[in-house]
């Protein structure tokens, strides 16, 4: 596999145009607006990450419980381990995410506030909670294409918010837990790059579970390293 450029990767996303957004998504991105304004920032990051983990352990549990009915048809149990399987990795990476922005946050000094942050994120999260365990029980496709939207527009942030800051280019790591996971890191800007590319791995494997494997966005370095096809 060609050696990933994060600063190619992150020139690919912003040229990139946006998925096309749902209704809900829509809404979901809207009430982040509200809350925090439109400009990526480390306090919406944080909400952002804190929802980011929610429609995995809800395809998680949806599958153990179907697991409990559909146990003797090998299909069904393939198909369960997979998504099983597959959304406990995205969970522990977007916890690592999770831990990341905090450390960013209790580095940089970031202030929350005692409402927006400490508050209504929490209720946030209940509410996405509960909406992803219904949407998963009605039709789980649906809730991976929804999520290859959420995963979309995660990835444009995060490129973007690198952008409009060029000084964390010059920001060193030192935490091992933000080395901790494919690391170590350059900058904080590769940290934040690094973020980004893995919500594109996100959507592409939610692309895949719900049928759209065609709309799979590959790396612009395995593009290159391939060459033009004859």
């Amino acid at each position: 596999m060609a050696t990933i450029d994060l600063k190619k990767e992150q020139e690919a996303t912003l040229r990139r145009p946006y998925r096309k957004a749902s209704g809900f998504t829509k809404l979901l991105f809207w009430g982040m607006d509200v809350l925090h304004g439109k400009a990526l920032t480390p306090q919406k990051v944080r909400l952002l990450e804190l929802l980011a983990r929610i429609p995995y352990q809800a395809w998680e549990i949806h599958h153990y419980h179907r697991l409990n009915r559909r146990y003797h048809c090998a299909t069904d149990v393939q198909q369960g381990e997979d998504v099983i399987r597959w959304g406990r990795a995205a969970q522990d990476n977007e916890f690592w995410h999770l831990q990341t922005i905090m450390v960013y946050i209790r580095e940089n000094h970031v202030k929350l506030h005692w409402f927006r942050d400490r508050v209504v994120a929490p209720v946030a999260a209940w509410k996405y909670n509960f909406i992803s365990r219904v949407i998963a029980a009605c039709s789980i496709k649906t809730g991976f294409k929804l999520n290859a939207g959420f995963e979309d527009h995660a990835e444009h942030e995060y490129m973007q918010f690198v952008k409009d800051h060029p000084e964390l280019d010059q920001m060193p790591v030192h935490s091992d837990v933000v080395n901790g996971m494919g690391g170590p890191y350059q900058s904080w800007g590769d940290v934040f790059r690094r973020i980004g590319l893995d919500e594109r791995e996100h959507m592409n494997n939610s692309l895949i579970r719900c049928g759209r494997g065609d709309e799979v966005v590959p790396y612009a370095s395995a593009l290159e390293a391939d060459g033009p096809q004859a």
